[in-house]
């Protein structure tokens, strides 16, 4: 069998969807060893993968709070930083690849020291895409608004000078946008289906649409109404108590059930006494709230977005980045969600209300969620990686 080695940055959006393909390629008789993060140790490690700490590396921990918090939304800092760990990573990773010789390196579109260490070495390599996949014909499609054209347009010149750093060490970058996104030659696993990923005809054969990695239920969550409303900002910038007790004003007096995971950045006694019918939580398991709901207030994290689909919930939207806008941009197009313009109350409950009584958005999603089912899965993503690896797999699986 093969040695097969998983790069990823620190992020579970970013990790999650790729547990369920590194178990499936355990389960076949593979050795893999993900180089990765110890906040993510445990679920990796859960897979009977080998776990490969790169945490010293890591710049985003050297952030202040207040840089923390622009993570996600400012490119200049994104693009710093994920040089900043991919030049740290560099005398490492190559030294690592060199005496494992691995038969295949399935890195992030974001962790570029995988690919460019894959490149040095002669490796076949495998990117792991998490968000859609991106050219100029989705590009078009995944509009930024004006606010966040601006923004990258005034963060330009520091993301150059940032890539000219990647160049003068040999990486073979020539823009933002080698980053961000793949040619048509490199093997991508993208974990959406066609129908879901904007212009997905115009991207090669190189690319496996293997439809979202949804994992089992933990818990039972008991459905106490007829209607159930569910709202999380995501597990990163989720500091957002205004927001949540608008969510509360908004829902209090509406005949449903309401749930809010609201992170462990909250204090949940500063909700004081809850109306009846609503709880806060600091984390639910989404996967079990999502069954059961009916509309999910959400900031469209790709990989929420794609649970909710999954199951056939609407969403009711208020994305904070770049990426979470494109993300609401797709829903709203395939009309299986509305995009919350304001965050009062009133505007909440308008948005709840008409997303649970028009029955367009749920038959919507529920379209969306037939082609995530088509999908081949984790078992489609094993099989992509197999047929790049430079070790004959013999085909005895299933």
């Amino acid at each position: 069998m093969s040695r097969i080695v998983f790069f990823c940055i620190p992020a579970h959006g970013h990790t999650n969807p790729t547990l369920g393909v590194v178990r499936e390629l355990v389960a076949r008789g593979h050795e893999v060893l993900y180089y990765s993060y110890r906040m993510l140790q445990k679920d990796i490690e859960s897979t009977g993968a080998t776990f490969v700490a790169c945490d010293e590396f890591d710049a985003q921990q050297h952030l202040t709070p207040q840089e923390g918090a622009r993570i996600g939304s400012d490119l200049a800092l994104s693009t710093r930083v994920l040089v900043d760990t991919t030049l740290a990573l560099d005398e490492a990773v190559c030294r690592e690849m060199e005496r494992l010789r691995p038969d295949c390196i399935v890195a992030d579109s974001m962790a570029v020291w995988g690919k460019a260490v894959a490149l040095k070495l002669g490796i076949p390599f495998v990117s792991s895409t998490t968000t859609f996949a991106f050219n100029r014909y989705s590009a078009r499609i995944m509009k930024q608004s004006g606010k966040g054209m601006l923004s990258m347009l005034f963060s330009m010149r520091e993301v150059n000078r940032q890539i000219r750093r990647l160049r003068d060490r040999g990486y073979p970058v020539k823009s933002i946008l080698d980053i961000i996104s793949n040619d048509e030659n490199t093997d991508t696993i993208v974990y959406t289906s066609p129908q879901f990923q904007p212009c997905a005809e115009t991207f090669s054969e190189k690319y496996a649409f293997v439809g979202p990695s949804i994992r089992p239920t933990v818990q039972q969550i008991p459905k106490t109404r007829d209607r159930l409303v569910y709202v999380s900002m995501g597990t990163v910038n989720n500091d957002m108590l205004p927001l949540y007790r608008s969510c509360i004003d908004a829902l209090k007096d509406m005949d449903c059930q309401v749930i809010l995971s609201v992170g462990n950045q909250v204090d949940l006694s500063q909700f004081g006494p809850l109306p009846e019918g609503i709880a806060v939580y600091s984390s639910v398991d989404q996967m079990a709230v999502l069954e059961k709901a009916d509309v999910f207030v959400s900031h469209c994290g790709m990989n929420s977005v794609s649970e909710s689909l999954y199951f056939s919930v609407p969403l009711v939207m208020l994305p904070k980045t770049s990426e979470q806008e494109g993300v609401a941009a797709r829903v709203e197009q395939l009309g299986a969600g509305l995009l919350l313009k304001k965050t009062t109350p009133e505007a909440i409950r308008e948005a709840v209300t008409r997303v649970l009584e028009d029955p367009s958005f749920r038959e919507a999603a529920a379209r969306i969620a037939e082609g995530f089912r088509a999908c081949p899965g984790a078992k489609g993503a094993a099989d992509k990686i197999e047929s790049c690896c430079r070790t004959v797999v013999p085909k005895i699986h299933g």
